[in-house]
């Protein structure tokens, strides 16, 4: 289970899409200088996506023979299922680590294993049907 993300190529995405988490939250705070935190929150999250694209392209799945326009839609598409994951995950654990005796920091460590799943998912659908 363990096998597929113990490689090169799963630390280079590891790498990349924390580069792009970076843009993300950064590029925010650039458009908040002109926008609405909600509007700023939307734009920075396509800006990483982009970066991320780019970076995942070029430096982690360098083999695929997919056009970009094939690539760009699968890579939507898993980034759409990631953040449906990174939700549901969020939720039920805002929830159940209560019930578990936490107390301190509870949407903190729900929103944070809730980011960190789709890392792993994320990786496996990019590879085998964005960048194939």
């Amino acid at each position: 289970m363990i096998r597929p993300f113990m490689n090169r190529q799963f630390f280079a995405f590891v790498l990349t899409g924390g580069l792009a988490a970076g843009v993300n939250f950064g590029s925010r705070i650039v458009y908040n200088q002109w926008l609405d935190f909600s509007s700023s929150v939307v734009l920075a999250y396509l800006t990483g996506m982009l970066t991320a694209f780019i970076l995942a392209r070029a430096f982690v799945f360098t083999q695929g023979t997919q056009s970009v326009r094939r690539s760009a839609l699968f890579f939507v598409l898993v980034n759409g299922v990631a953040v449906l994951q990174t939700w549901a995950i969020s939720m039920g654990l805002v929830t159940l680590l209560p019930l578990a005796g936490v107390e301190r920091f509870v949407p903190e460590i729900a929103h944070a294993v809730g980011v960190m799943v789709p890392v792993f998912t994320s990786y496996l659908g990019h590879k085998r049907f964005s960048f194939r």
